[in-house]
């Protein structure tokens, strides 16, 4: 076989792949969709809270912080990330909570000193 009909192939079988995929998508029920969007929702939540709090936490305290020690939510509208100190010269204890419906960081509060308190 040559190239190019290797090359026409791959191209004809990805289509197929493709239209497969939206077929399927299709036949969701709406249960299964719900399911799917709550899911994406989550995961908006925590990837705004992983991008928001460190960078907050670290203009606050001077410390990078990376790996939350505990993570608490309702998987719909709110995240709260909580970060142990690891320096004993730096914070001891960090809490951050982003909201959906504000957009961003909702508290932020800091060895018991609250930094950010926006209420919804």
């Amino acid at each position: 076989m040559s190239e190019t009909t290797k090359l026409v192939i791959g191209v004809v079988a990805f289509f197929v792949i493709g239209f497969i995929m939206v077929g399927t998508n299709k036949s969701q029920s709406p249960e299964q969709m719900e399911q799917s969007s709550q899911i994406r929702v989550y995961a908006s939540m925590q990837s705004m809270a992983n991008n928001k709090c460190p960078a907050a936490i670290k203009q606050h305290t001077g410390e990078q912080v990376f790996f939350p020690s505990e993570t608490k939510s309702d998987k719909e509208t709110y995240i709260t990330l909580k970060w142990v100190g690891e320096n004993k010269d730096g914070f001891k204890a960090a809490s951050c909570t982003v909201n959906v419906n504000l957009g961003g960081i909702s508290e932020l509060i800091i060895d018991d000193k609250v930094i950010i308190n926006k209420k919804v």
